[in-house]
């Protein structure tokens, strides 16, 4: 829980440096939950997660509507697979990043804001024995995603939002002969967003 906190904290100070003051007029936060898909964590074993589930929270601020910053935070219970083959095994991504985007409609009422997104972060891998890896081991590395979605407003505090992004760790450590730096995903999320 203590490194959770640290990367929220780390997380905000990273949107708040890229997020102009204006934009905080215009702030959001999304909870989501998806499926992800394509993981891949050495050169041997393909689509490890085979469409895991995923959930978290996306919180940001649009500046002049248009650009701005947003922290996401997401969790994937069980994400190389089962707890019998690989124990409890976890993915939690932090990601600090740049959101572009144009209110259709505007920033108040009803409306439609495609928008673009990218950053960098952390991704943190957890493995904790099982019959198919008994080790118990964690990963934290850097990496980066990229992605985007459409956020459609029913009022001026209320809407859905839909996302699609790529995550991948620059580098990482090597566990029992899987290659941890090349952990990269992409996630489907949809979720509530409130203005």
């Amino acid at each position: 829980m203590r490194f959770t906190f640290k990367c929220l904290v780390a997380s905000a100070a990273v949107a708040a440096v890229c997020a102009p003051a204006p934009a905080r007029a215009d702030g959001f936060i999304s909870p989501w939950a998806a499926v992800q898909f394509g993981g891949r964590i050495d050169d041997v074993r393909n689509d490890v997660d085979r469409g895991r589930g995923a959930f978290g929270v996306t919180g940001g601020a649009m500046g002049g509507g248009i650009i701005g910053g947003e922290i996401d935070f997401g969790y994937s219970p069980s994400f190389f697979g089962t707890s019998n083959d690989f124990g409890n095994n976890t993915v939690i991504d932090v990601m600090g990043n740049v959101i572009i985007g144009v209110p259709i409609g505007g920033t108040t009422g009803g409306g439609v804001r495609p928008y673009f997104t990218g950053g960098v972060g952390i991704l943190h891998s957890q493995l904790d024995g099982g019959t198919f890896f008994n080790v118990s081991s964690s990963s934290t590395n850097f990496g980066w995603n990229a992605g985007g979605g459409v956020m459609g407003f029913f009022s001026d505090h209320f809407g859905l939002r839909g996302d699609f992004r790529y995550m991948r760790a620059f580098s990482g450590d090597v566990i029992h002969g899987l290659d941890l730096g090349s952990l990269n995903f992409t996630r489907l999320s949809i979720g509530v967003v409130f203005r």
